[in-house]
């Protein structure tokens, strides 16, 4: 595991430095943005490296097992947010496309937010005055009324162009077809994909379950690992693909060649798929079909030979524990919630040689690191702190756990 002063994590994307500061990072610092307040999605706006409670949270889990420093890598400081969930209020000819005020539904329209790569601002921008020229009628939740609802965006890198979802309370596009049409006109070569998705229930969820493609590709490509790893609209996928690159290729320094792996929620396969030249065997398990589609999406990309190395486990990391049996290295990438139990137990009581833990949300790692080394059979051997989420309260982590 590379140390603070390993040069492979001084490069790219920043040096490795104390956590609480996260040093000078990339680029000049940040102007004052225009939006605060009432905008609240970067409560440490401004600030270096991690919040301070996370930097000392994951020092006492250090030290309590051992280990040296715990290095961090940070990133661009701007403009590094490549997918942005907007959401859409306000009235018909004058609609707010941003993010809701800190409890509340009241929309903090952002048109320059600074974090957000500056093609997401140009297609709120185009978004906006579509529905206001196409006079679409923009969404309440008091009365559950109107059309426009959300707005998503991804940015494909190698194209430079977005993938846009216009989120609707309405069962099919018809509502939006002109503004469709002008929004397709005005982004012209900046447009990767247009999509049109049908959310008509109550409640907080963005998306609904089906997406109808009205122009473009199926799915934004990005490469990790000399692997082209696809994302259709309804995949999750890291905003910050600059330091999740730097995590994947730490994680593939973790997995020794030839070994068997077991991936629990594998996604669309950003880690497994750029492993797989390296790896004897790759069993992969996802629960979401939109992430199911882009997986085997990119392993139909890959060639016959490497493709048969891969096997795709459908279904909740719950029900799938078998898929680590015989696993050399088990890589976890839970949401925030963290593991599931039935797998922490499984994982606790017949451990892998190795397992490499990637975790969004400190409170869940650390639940999961207690219960996973109470049976004392998996010791914690190495941290990775990566600043995914700057000027927020979150931090991912690279937790190494190695069979005792």
């Amino acid at each position: 595991m590379p140390t603070s002063r390993d040069p492979r994590l001084e490069t790219a994307v920043g040096e490795s430095v104390d956590l609480s500061t996260g040093g000078p990072g990339r680029g000049v610092a940040l102007a004052p943005c225009s939006h605060r307040p009432p905008c609240t999605a970067c409560p440490r706006y401004g600030n270096p490296g991690i919040a301070p409670m996370a930097a000392a949270a994951l020092a006492q889990l250090a030290r309590a097992h051992g280990l040296a420093d715990v290095p961090l890598v940070s990133g661009p400081v701007a403009a590094f947010r490549l997918r942005a969930r907007l959401a859409i209020r306000g009235r018909m000819g004058s609609p707010k496309i941003g993010l809701f005020e800190e409890g509340t539904h009241r929309v903090v329209h952002v048109p320059n937010c600074r974090v957000h790569h500056p093609l997401i601002n140009r297609v709120a921008q185009t978004v906006r005055q579509a529905l206001v020229d196409a006079r679409v009628p923009i969404y309440s939740e008091t009365a559950h009324l109107g059309v426009a609802r959300y707005l998503q965006v991804a940015i494909e890198r190698r194209s430079h162009s977005a993938q846009v979802v216009l989120v609707a309370n309405s069962a099919t596009a018809e509502p939006l077809a002109q503004a469709l049409t002008l929004i397709r006109e005005r982004l012209g070569d900046e447009l990767h994909s247009l999509w049109f998705n049908a959310q008509c229930g109550r409640g907080n969820a963005v998306l609904g379950p089906q997406f109808e493609r009205i122009a473009g590709a199926e799915s934004v490509v990005e490469c990790f690992g000399g692997a082209d790893v696809h994302y259709p609209p309804g995949a999750f996928g890291q905003s910050n693909l600059e330091v999740a690159g730097e995590l994947i290729a730490e994680l593939r320094r973790q997995v020794p060649r030839d070994s068997r792996v077991a991936e629990f929620y594998a996604g669309v396969g950003a880690i497994g798929l750029s492993l797989i030249e390296q790896v004897q065997e790759l069993r992969l398990n996802e629960a979401s079909p939109q992430s199911l589609q882009g997986l085997q999406m990119g392993i139909a990309g890959l060639g016959e030979l490497v493709r048969s190395k891969a096997k795709v486990i459908p279904g909740p990391a719950a029900t799938s524990v078998d898929a680590a049996d015989g696993a050399d290295v088990v890589i976890v990438d839970p949401p925030r919630k963290g593991l599931d139990e039935p797998l922490t137990r499984h994982l606790a009581a017949q451990p892998p040689q190795r397992l490499l833990y990637v975790s969004c949300e400190l409170g869940s790692l650390l639940r999961d690191a207690s219960l996973l080394l109470e049976s004392g059979r998996l010791r914690l051997a190495a941290l990775t702190a990566f600043n995914l989420m700057p000027y927020t309260l979150h931090v991912e982590t690279l937790a190494r756990f190695e069979r005792s």
